[in-house]
């Protein structure tokens, strides 16, 4: 039988809190479940809460009886903040969290180059905002335990699966026993090492780069701003890099790369760690400084990927699904995107709203986002850790350079994490493309914007099909509200929106867009436009004057998996 560890983890600044093991109802008669996710990391728990915004009941399970341990992910993007606004924690984020937008890279020194990320008025979010992972997982939890559509089993550990053009059984072992439970779909989001991929023998196609890199999470005021802070080359560890992170409770986050000769045991070593911490600490200009030691841990940087996540009944997310390099952030806030994307899909399908075929959709649009991601990431892994002699010479011939000349500097860009645009989707209609000068195109992430009555336009964007409808006077076509409506009937989640940017008397239900602010970020300025996006908030079609028939049509694509009628 399973028993997990339900000793507290150690920490200096997070209380661990233990979720023991309860014997389900139906324990011993599993009743069949529409959906079942392996793995409660911050995949797991956003794709669960998602699916329960939109009506979809599951069964969450994890081996574990805590949050993740130590030092994991830090850094969320605007992006990533949307997401989980869109799931009820995007607020949690912001009230704990630090914002940044700044990135420094030094050598010998000098500060050579200075990455500042766009951060405009139209932006709810910062670009860029750390809080500890364990942090944000405690207040998923809190969200799941308020939501009677998921069922989060704490000390249940996979075992094993066996699969049909039905369905699942999945074998789950628990301190009460094994048992076995039927569900329509699974969902893998256990992590690096997934018990699922393991378990049907699934490989990943990629790299994996030699060089190590420590992870060290120290208490210390160092009077610093929220930057990203990057060393290269310093005296301490020459040829190698190290990074720094400022967190929430006054701690930082020291990443340094550990020479190839050494062994991981040797660098994990309580006499290193100080060593290295303080030489660090010195070469700042705080030598002897106090600090207190509360994680370390050792990683190497990989860039990988399934060729698919669909196999059959079985969905991959997050680390389970890619493996990437954290330099750029890349990680966790890919596996949002994976979970948000994945979600709204399989809840339309799971309620017989969509066809199967739209998860094949997931697949490609993921898998095609993590190959690029991975491209750029591969790029910033061999620039902070060269994998070749080669490419250390023209590593350290362009830092030198930097010195002087500035324009190798912008080389040194850390390339953040960005959202993917599906613009080679299946999903998306080509319709009124010629007649668009800007704003964004079928597959692009809807940008947000600032209303002039207060807010944000994707504060109103919930987890349904949006028609956002640009006009004068902020009445919707009653051609494209007859066809919502009909959606709707049909059980297919269709909000209308209209942004009006007239100045006399609006209709109740209209945003007052008169300054022209959304009008012009969506290219509608002055003029009249019509634009689909879907749960994810991606654009899924746009239109100046949509013809009778053509939001039905553009909708039923997408859950048809079918070409759009000429």
């Amino acid at each position: 039988m399973h028993q997990p560890d339900t000793t507290p983890r150690k920490s200096i600044f997070f209380d661990y809190r233990i979720h023991p093991f309860s014997k389900p109802a139906d324990f011993d008669a599993p009743a069949r479940q529409r959906v079942i996710i392996i793995g409660a990391g911050p995949v797991g728990l956003v794709t669960a809460l998602y699916l329960a915004r939109m009506g979809v009941p599951c069964v969450l399970a994890t081996a574990d009886v805590q949050v993740s341990e130590g030092s994991r992910a830090l850094a969320f993007t605007r992006r990533s903040m949307e997401i989980l606004q869109q799931v009820g924690a995007g607020e949690h984020v912001v009230r704990h969290g630090l914002p940044w937008q700044y990135g420094n890279s030094y050598y010998r020194g000098r500060r050579v180059f200075r990455l500042e990320i766009p951060y405009a008025e139209d932006d709810a979010f910062a670009p860029l905002t750390n809080l500890q992972q364990q942090l944000l997982e405690e207040h998923l939890v809190e969200l799941i335990d308020a939501e009677p559509l998921v069922d989060l089993r704490w000390g249940t550990r996979f075992e094993g699966l066996e699969q049909d053009d039905d369905g699942v059984t999945v074998t789950l072992d628990t301190p009460a026993g094994p048992y076995r439970m039927a569900a329509d779909w699974l969902v893998a989001t256990d992590g690096a090492k997934s018990s699922v991929r393991q378990s049907m023998k699934l490989r990943m196609e990629g790299d994996s780069y030699e060089g190590r890199f420590v992870i060290v999470d120290v208490r210390v005021d160092l009077g610093l701003p929220t930057e990203r802070l990057a060393f290269f080359d310093p005296d301490w560890n020459p040829g190698n890099t190290i990074l720094m992170h400022r967190q929430p409770h006054g701690l930082w986050r020291f990443d340094y790369q550990v020479p190839a000769e050494e062994s991981s045991e040797a660098a994990l070593s309580p006499d290193s760690i100080r060593a290295r911490v303080n030489a660090q600490l010195a070469m700042i200009g705080h030598a002897g400084k106090t600090w207190e030691m509360d994680w370390a841990s050792i990683y190497s940087a990989r860039a990988m990927t399934l060729p698919r996540y669909r196999y059959g009944r079985v969905l991959f997310a997050g680390d389970a699904a890619h493996m990437l390099p954290i330099f750029g952030v890349r990680g966790l806030n890919t596996g949002w995107q994976d979970a948000q994307n994945l979600a709204w899909k399989l809840a339309l399908v799971a309620k017989g709203r969509a066809a199967p075929a739209l998860l094949d959709s997931y697949s490609a649009e993921r898998v095609a986002a993590a190959r690029e991601i991975i491209d750029e990431a591969s790029k910033s892994a061999r620039f902070m850790t060269p994998p070749t002699h080669g490419f250390r010479l023209l590593r350290d011939a362009t830092l030198s350079l930097s010195l002087s000349q500035a324009f190798v500097r912008p080389l040194l860009h850390w390339r953040t994490s960005r959202p993917h645009e599906y613009t080679r989707s299946p999903l998306n209609t080509a319709a009124d493309e010629e007649s668009f000068a800007e704003g964004p195109r079928p597959g692009a992430t809807a940008p947000n914007v600032r209303l002039d009555s207060g807010g944000y336009l994707l504060d109103r964007l919930g987890p349904a099909f949006h028609l956002l409808c640009f006009c004068q006077d902020g009445r919707v076509p009653a051609v494209l509200a007859a066809e919502a409506a009909g959606l709707a009937r049909d059980g297919i989640p269709v909000s209308v929106t209209a942004l009006a940017r007239a100045e006399a008397p609006l209709p109740a239900e209209a945003i007052d867009d008169r300054s022209q602010r959304a009008h012009r970020l969506y290219g509608a300025d002055g003029r009249d436009a019509v634009y689909l996006l879907r749960p994810d908030q991606h654009v899924a079609a746009r239109w100046r004057r949509p013809p009778s028939g053509a939001l039905t049509r553009a909708v039923r694509h997408m859950l048809e998996c079918e070409e759009v009628p000429s």
